[in-house]
């Protein structure tokens, strides 16, 4: 009996498709055993169904081509070892993301309605140290850690304890467009010498409906829109752009499920907030 199988037979022999079978003969993943020169019929000899197996495992896990290929290439054990675990670990974050999205929709359906209490606070005018930047909404994340911790580093190089809450300013564009500028800020009373991205302005006083958010940022769209229903029904909307404080943020703890953010809608405030 011959040793070579044709492409159908192996098909058969892993469960891989014939179209499977020939992508990954051209994306170099697994090349036939014998390709004949008149016909191009594929050959595959028996030892290659472990590795088209191996192959068809790690895309059963939704691991990228590239690193397939990777994998097999290398005959560094540490290098293959690594390559495997950081797929490992984007499929932990891939299912944590899921997790909290199952949850998220979980307590949406079973408690339609955010029953967070919701004040009228004046913020006065105030000195910040501020970093500013028009940015894009996929951006917004990893924009607001990195601006945080230059915040954070640059008070405290010039030794300038105690600083106020930590807060963002936030463009309608931002929403509306996906784009737009945003500040982040500390209150501070000492003198400030700019440093990098980080300097002093002075920021009007504004007038804001505000709820609270407790945890990540995981379902605070339903404390924007809960906010957003209040103020539609109960004060006068204004424009002008979202303020959110951060009174427990990174910087204070690690642990995501103590962070807390309040949310600022802007308003002209004409009667006492209702009970």
């Amino acid at each position: 009996m011959s040793e070579l199988l044709s492409i159908g037979d192996f098909a058969r022999a892993t469960h891989l498709s014939v179209k499977a079978l020939r992508h990954y003969h051209d994306q170099g993943l697994l090349e036939p055993a014998q390709i004949d020169a008149a016909s191009g019929y594929r050959r595959y000899r028996l030892e290659q169904i472990s590795i088209a197996q191996i192959i068809h495992r790690f895309r059963g896990l939704g691991m990228p081509l590239d690193d397939i290929r990777d994998v097999l290439h290398t005959d560094d054990l540490a290098a293959r070892n690594e390559l495997i675990a950081r797929h490992l670990r984007r499929l932990e974050r891939e299912l944590a993301t899921t997790q909290s999205a199952v949850a998220s929709l979980r307590d949406l359906l079973e408690h339609p309605r955010v029953q967070t209490p919701i004040e009228h606070r004046r913020i006065p005018e105030r000195r910040v140290a501020a970093i500013s930047g028009h940015v894009e909404i996929a951006d917004i994340g990893a924009w607001y850690q990195g601006a945080l911790g230059e915040l954070y580093a640059v008070l405290d190089s010039q030794q300038i304890d105690d600083p106020g809450t930590a807060a963002g300013i936030y463009a309608d564009e931002l929403f509306t467009d996906e784009h737009g500028q945003a500040t982040l800020y500390l209150p501070i009373t000492s003198a400030l010498r700019p440093a990098g991205r980080v300097h002093l302005t002075e920021l009007p006083a504004a007038e804001l409906a505000v709820i609270a958010h407790d945890g990540p940022d995981d379902g605070i769209d339903r404390s924007y829109g809960a906010l957003a229903t209040y103020v539609s029904r109960h004060a006068l909307a204004v424009d002008g752009p979202i303020h959110e404080f951060y009174p427990v943020n990174r910087h204070h703890t690690a642990d995501r499920s103590r962070w807390r953010t309040e949310i600022g809608w802007p308003i002209f405030e004409t009667q006492p907030p209702p009970s």
